[in-house]
């Protein structure tokens, strides 16, 4: 692979694309959780049990895992600017719906456009660092777009709980809105740097014309990555959805405690990514990182699901996990770029990570079911079976690339 010579003007080409698409990645975050923080008063509002509230969590990650798969293609063939552009207006549009609902079919409405808005996020992400962003500062740059992610989750529940509280639950709704107008904003000024060559693109649609544009699907090691995308997300979806409740179940936590823990497990996590980066920039074998991190966090989610610690070391504990599970992130990014054939990045990215909305779609109702059956620990208890599920896709991935490179 060839690498660019670090010249001043590179270095700040490749920090300000990153840091767009960083700030784009983060709203998209931030709208995975635009819903979660808001349970407890949209659940005495509507009158919703746990496994209703899952439902619309599942609504927006079904929409958006099917739409993943299928903005991979657009990307590929229009370039990943306009699409990027298209999703973080449906993302405004969608807090505007959700804060004047009236009923659970306009919740379930507004979710289901904020899928919409969450899909091109990730074919168009990896598509404009791995076209605009030098080789050599690939693994920072998936550093970077992890931690901006995290702190999207991290910021949510903290933005969306504080005006709740002095306010309203629709409030909070109406506030996050402006979000995503303030990004597109930026992100508009700054759109040169988010150009990619539309001869590149005329060149992807010839040949994906020629060679089938779906002949990156029989590549074994692409299902892999899926299914490890959805293992893992399954894992993250019942710390998102469900973790705060379970909290405050097993260890008799308040509200803010409990979404305080949730905080230290993003911001924790972002660090875990930090630290990633570096494992990753220096590393060969990402699915050996990858293990040690998942089992990292896999231990003190087992310990977490025992109950047998107080609240504050509980709230430690959910950093433990947040770090561990953070500093696999980088190595997963380019472990997929490693097993993607060049020419289809958007087209895999879109793929693979359908899975991980797959598995965010899934565990809001395997969690919300394990919550209404009253059994708070089997939350951490199903969220570490999962971490080690990855570990075990993420080794037959990287054994399965190493074998193809060997050849």
């Amino acid at each position: 692979m060839n690498t660019t010579i670090a010249t001043p003007a590179n270095l700040k080409q490749d920090a300000m694309v990153i840091s767009l698409v960083g700030i784009a990645h983060g709203i998209s975050h931030f709208f995975h959780m635009i819903l979660a923080p808001l349970f407890p008063w949209i659940k005495e509002a509507f009158s919703l049990s746990y496994a209703e509230l899952g439902l619309l969590m599942t609504a927006f990650f079904v929409v958006s895992g099917i739409g993943q798969a299928l903005a991979g293609f657009v990307v590929d063939k229009l370039g990943a600017r306009a699409v990027l552009f298209f999703g973080i207006t449906c993302l405004g549009l969608s807090a505007l719906v959700l804060s004047a609902a009236q009923e659970y079919g306009m919740l379930l409405a507004g979710a289901m456009l904020a899928g919409v808005g969450n899909s091109v996020f990730h074919p168009s992400d990896y598509t404009l660092l791995n076209k605009r962003v030098s080789p050599a500062r690939l693994g920072y740059a998936f550093s970077v777009h992890g931690i901006t992610g995290n702190l999207g989750w991290a910021a949510a529940p903290v933005f969306l709980v504080t005006i709740a509280q002095f306010s309203s639950w629709r409030t909070a709704l109406f506030c996050a809105a402006f979000l995503p107008l303030i990004v597109l904003a930026v992100l508009v000024i700054y759109r040169d740097l988010l150009h990619t060559d539309e001869a590149q693109h005329a060149a992807v649609t010839q040949q994906t014309h020629s060679a089938g544009a779906l002949d990156f699907l029989k590549i074994p090691a692409v299902w892999m990555c899926f299914g490890f995308f959805f293992v893992s997300a399954m894992a993250l979806g019942g710390i998102q959805s469900f973790s705060a409740a379970s909290l405050r179940d097993l260890y008799g936590m308040s509200l803010a405690s409990a979404t305080t823990a949730y905080t230290m497990f993003m911001l924790a996590s972002a660090g875990g990514m930090l630290w990633g980066g570096f494992l990753a920039a220096r590393a060969k074998n990402h699915d050996r990182t990858i293990a040690l991190a998942f089992s990292f966090a896999g231990i003190f989610s087992v310990v977490l699901a025992t109950g047998w610690a107080n609240a504050p070391l509980a709230i430690l504990l959910m950093a433990a996990v947040g770090f561990g599970s953070g500093m696999a992130g980088p190595s997963r990014d380019l472990m997929i770029r490693a097993a993607a054939p060049k020419n289809a990045t958007g087209r895999v990215y879109g793929i693979v990570y359908s899975g991980l909305d797959s598995g965010l779609a899934v565990a809001p109702l395997l969690f919300g079911m394990i919550m209404d059956g009253h059994h708070p620990s089997w939350v951490f208890l199903c969220v570490g079976g999962f971490q080690v599920l990855a570990i075990l896709t993420a080794v037959n991935v990287g054994g399965r690339t190493r074998a193809l490179a060997a050849a």
